[in-house]
């Protein structure tokens, strides 16, 4: 391949509303959920966020961020060692921005290229389940919970009982 065609075809890749991306977003859209799209303010800038649900998709290219399957797995003839130490980067960098993302209460899910095409129907009824299972009690949930427990304790009086404020909490981060 000449330096320009490489150009031409590098050039041509890109970050946003890619064919995999496109593919889920219709999908998820047909189920009735909406969305918001790259949210800057979430670590990795997530392709699909549901803020009500609390839930992120990010749709992975196989090659970009190294999968397992041959099309991931596969390294160029040509520079390698750049190629090898960006997917690397790339790799580590998802998992650094996973863990963020937990943290902050959020939980997500990676949809890869790959299994758009040989187990579409597998990854859809996957993705069907992540957005529509039980939220998972966050830790600042958790927190606000304890905090509130510690009052039931202290005054039982003016204190919501516990299994109503339980219900209560959990009812924020439920679909409406």
């Amino acid at each position: 391949m000449t330096d320009l065609k490489r150009s031409a075809t590098m050039r041509a890749v890109k970050a946003k509303d890619t064919g995999p991306e496109m593919q889920v977003r219709r999908f998820v859209h047909n189920l009735g959920f909406r969305y918001r799209l790259h949210r800057k303010d979430l670590p990795g800038k997530p392709d699909l966020v549901f803020p009500e649900l609390k839930r992120a998709i990010f749709v992975h290219g196989c090659f970009w961020h190294g999968h397992s399957c041959s099309r991931g797995a596969r390294i160029p003839k040509s520079n390698t060692d750049y190629w090898v130490e960006k997917v690397r980067k790339n790799t580590e960098r998802d998992a650094v921005q996973a863990v963020k993302l937990r943290e902050l209460g959020w939980n997500s899910m990676i949809v890869w290229e790959c299994d758009l095409g040989s187990n579409r129907a597998a990854t859809e009824s996957a993705i069907r389940a992540f957005l529509e299972k039980e939220p998972v009690v966050t830790k600042s949930v958790r927190q606000t919970i304890l905090e509130r427990r510690k009052t039931l304790n202290d005054d039982k009086k003016t204190a919501l009982p516990w299994r109503k404020l339980k219900r209560e909490m959990l009812a924020r981060h439920r679909k409406p």
